[in-house]
């Protein structure tokens, strides 16, 4: 059945508490990279021209409560959510903004409680409390009291089961927000119902961290390419020297065994036919580096594969190219440094000329996407790296399984 979205709430006048993803990249009080505010606003926006009350509630950077004091002090001083008040502020001149530095007690309740419709109330980051990450029922219950309605507008936190995305939820009626929405119609479209030919891309350091996620892509789609440091897994499993490339020996027979369903399955498997090598990782990671080109049944065993070579590249944006449907979801080498990003940028510049749907899964794909210039000729970016594999892999979603159904 289809979810609740906020367009179904009657929210005038009501308290509506929003969990969006504010887990903004920033240096000191300096945000670097304000897009997933920016992708909030069509939902906060909306919730204000109807006359709601809205709370917002998003965690920022992470804080490992197993460490000494001291650390996670500077951790919480470090993830301050003060720095996106302002930035909001600046997207929302015409509403007040009102920041507070607390996660529960007076100072937040009397705020909430003396809001005036078209106002908008910032809560310190929800990780400051121990019990976010844990579910911890008390701590839902408590932040559930202080609105009325519920919207999840966090795509890249409901992969995850905590109080701010599944504990209030279960408590208030609750809705899925514009970004939520935008994020399951093009995931799910492209999985569930693909224009064909469907092509999915993978990349990455390890086989082990998208075990299920090949699996999954195989049965869906037309043809599967493999590409970035999991390569050299499958092209040891297929008895090729790789040398020093990274390698996940404990999924050998994996590789093997999925090289052969797709041949069962009458799906293409497309692997890199040469590859860039050089004698070590480059460091520091954009350093200057010497490469050579080399074909995968050539890697000398004292070199290590860093990038896809120029005629896999080829193969690849040919694939796309022609393509109706794509999912790609991690690079095809260490884009991070100009020497190694031309597989990355190839792939991502066949993206940007297909006529097709072009999905970017997050993570380093969305960073690739937006750092070689072609975020803005893609169908989608998604803002959630972490949920847009999970959805790949064919499991639910906790923060939007729990959203009341039409």
């Amino acid at each position: 059945m289809a979810k609740k979205l906020v367009t179904d709430l009657q929210v005038a006048g009501k308290k509506v508490i929003v969990r969006v993803d504010f887990n903004v990249p920033h240096k000191g009080d300096q945000i670097t990279d304000d897009n997933r505010i920016v992708a909030a606003l069509p939902t906060i926006k909306y919730l204000l021209e109807n006359n709601a009350k809205v709370i917002l509630l998003s965690h920022l950077g992470k804080i490992d409560y197993k460490k000494s004091e001291e650390e996670i002090e500077a951790a919480k001083k470090k993830n301050d959510m003060s720095i996106v008040a302002k930035k909001l502020q600046e997207y929302l001149p015409d509403n007040k903004v009102i920041f507070v530095n607390a996660t529960r007690g007076a100072e937040l309740e009397n705020a909430v409680n003396g809001m005036k419709e078209g106002e908008v109330v910032l809560m310190q980051n929800t990780r400051y409390e121990k019990g976010e990450s844990k579910n911890d029922e008390e701590l839902g219950k408590y932040w559930a009291s202080l609105g009325d309605l519920f919207v999840e507008d966090a795509f890249g936190s409901v992969h995850r089961a905590h109080a701010s995305t599944v504990g209030i939820p279960s408590v208030l009626p609750s809705a899925a927000g514009f970004l939520v929405e935008k994020e399951l119609k093009f995931l799910g479209d492209a999985v569930e119902n693909p224009v064909r030919p469907f092509v999915g891309i993978l990349g990455g350091a390890k086989v082990a961290d998208k075990l299920k996620v090949i699996n999954n892509l195989l049965e869906k789609c037309d043809t599967l390419i493999i590409g970035g440091g999991m390569a050299y897994t499958f092209l040891k499993a297929q008895g090729k020297e790789i040398g020093k490339s990274l390698v996940d020996d404990e999924k050998l027979d994996y590789c093997k065994e999925m090289l052969e369903k797709a041949k069962t399955l009458g799906k293409e498997l497309l692997l890199p036919i040469d590859t860039v090598v050089a004698d070590s990782f480059p460091d520091p990671i954009d350093g200057e580096i010497a490469t050579e080109v080399v074909a995968v049944d050539a890697i000398p065993a004292d070199k290590e594969g860093l990038d896809i070579g120029p005629k896999t590249a080829e193969l690849f944006a040919e694939k796309v190219k022609a393509a109706k449907t794509v999912v790609w979801n991690g690079p095809m080498g260490v884009f991070e440094n100009p020497i190694l990003a031309k597989g990355t940028n190839e792939v991502a510049k066949a993206l940007a000329e297909t006529q097709g749907t072009t999905i970017i899964g997050g993570g380093d794909s969305a960073a690739a996407i937006k750092q070689l210039g072609y975020a803005d000729k893609v169908s989608h970016v998604s803002t959630g790296g972490g949920a847009s594999l999970e959805f790949l892999e064919g499991n639910g979603l906790p923060g939007v399984d729990i959203i009341n159904e039409k």
